[in-house]
């Protein structure tokens, strides 16, 4: 049947091209890819997938099934399909969508005759709101079995770890005032988030190296001489666990409350995004999907490096056994968040790596549906690690 998907994949492969580079061409920012969600949809169903749009609140989300009719396990892949502004498919979506949607034709040619359920979920802005937070808390994973994503990269990498993120927002109300004539009259809102900067900045040294704290000043003040009535920051807080990021945020909270306390602007605070958890990668389905990876050609996939971003991914992870790998795109050094790597995802090679993406994630998960005792691995180690955060 692995032969079977690989012959398929010559049948489809001109498709997913086309749509990738549709993609490419025009790029649509996060909860707002409606002409993205509809041509990946319109191809899903052409393929027989049921599909529901706009699911968990997400106009631009969907869930499509392909149901075998025969009991058995599900299989996800999941779709990206979110731009950057000013950069359009600077971090490749336009691949993961179209590897993702590959990758669930080409298992769903041969499910009926194994069992099971091949599920792609679309998931809009990944970038900003990622919806899979939205999807993991509102219980879109409780009957999916295991759970993958394949993100272009410069070169291939095993699926690793990702940092737990919050996005704060910082409001802080003080009262305007001739900042020369009569400044004793005024509250400097200005001061409370310099106050805020200077505490962070001095809790870096009381972190574990894991911890990335990183603000702007997205307001300020109106003019250098009246009191600045209000000034905000936004920050995102992250580390490698969701339990110590916690701590650190509390951390972080009473700096900001102290600094209310020394200037006597009003505090208050807000996630600007969602939450994202740390990715736990589930280390049997990643052992199994690099072996797929080099089955297709790809010679060399690194050992999972260090990450200091974050992915929604990591919520799945948190309720779903998930792998979150990278394929490369000969080219080491590339930078992602660039036009460049834009660029690159619709070269004659980057096709090509696109099929063996989406060939590759298709063998996966016919292995887990093929194989009782290899999943039964995957949700043992699931229960183990998952566990221990």
């Amino acid at each position: 049947m692995k032969d079977q998907m690989k012959r398929e994949l010559r049948g489809i492969e001109q498709d997913l091209w086309a749509m990738s580079d549709h993609l490419y061409h025009h790029p649509e920012l996060g909860d707002q890819e409606f002409k993205s969600m509809e041509l990946l949809v319109n191809y899903l169903e052409r393929h027989d997938f049921h599909v529901e749009k706009g699911i968990v609140g997400r106009p631009t989300s969907f869930r499509a099934v392909f149901d075998s009719g025969l009991k058995g396990p599900a299989i996800a892949f999941l779709a990206e399909y979110d731009a950057l502004p000013g950069v359009g498919h600077g971090c490749g979506h336009n691949m993961i969508g179209t590897m993702g949607i590959g990758a669930g034709v080409l298992l769903s040619k041969v499910v009926s005759d194994i069992g099971g359920k091949v599920v792609v979920l679309g998931t809009p802005a990944e970038e900003t709101n990622g919806a899979k937070v939205t999807m993991a808390e509102q219980g879109v994973f409780q009957d999916i079995d295991a759970a993958m994503i394949l993100h272009p990269s410069d070169e291939s990498y095993e699926s690793g770890d990702s940092l737990a993120m919050d996005a704060i927002q910082f409001d802080f109300k003080g009262r305007p005032s001739h900042a020369a004539a009569s400044p004793e009259k005024g509250s400097n809102a200005l001061d409370a988030v310099v106050q805020l900067f200077n505490g962070v900045n001095a809790l870096r040294q009381h972190v574990r190296s894991d911890v990335r704290i990183h603000g702007i000043i997205t307001e300020g003040g109106v003019a250098a001489n009246v009191v600045p009535e209000y000034a905000s920051a936004q920050f995102y807080v992250r580390a490698s666990d969701r339990t110590y990021l916690n701590e650190v945020v509390e951390k972080v909270r009473k700096i900001a409350e102290g600094a209310e306390l020394m200037t006597g602007a009003q505090l208050s605070m807000h996630n600007y995004e969602l939450s994202y958890d740390n990715m736990i990668t589930n280390q049997v389905m990643s052992n199994v999907f690099s072996k797929n990876l080099k089955s297709t050609g790809v010679e060399t996939i690194h050992p999972s490096k260090d990450s200091y971003g974050s992915l929604d991914m990591g919520n799945v992870s948190q309720v779903c056994p998930s792998i979150h790998p990278y394929i490369g795109l000969d080219s080491p050094g590339l930078v992602f968040h660039t036009t460049e790597m834009a660029d690159l995802t619709i070269t004659d090679n980057s096709h090509h790596i696109l099929s063996r993406g989406a060939l590759a994630m298709a063998l996966t998960g016919y292995d887990l549906l093929a194989n009782p005792e290899l999943l039964e691995q995957v949700k043992a180690e699931f229960e183990v690690r998952n566990n221990k955060f």
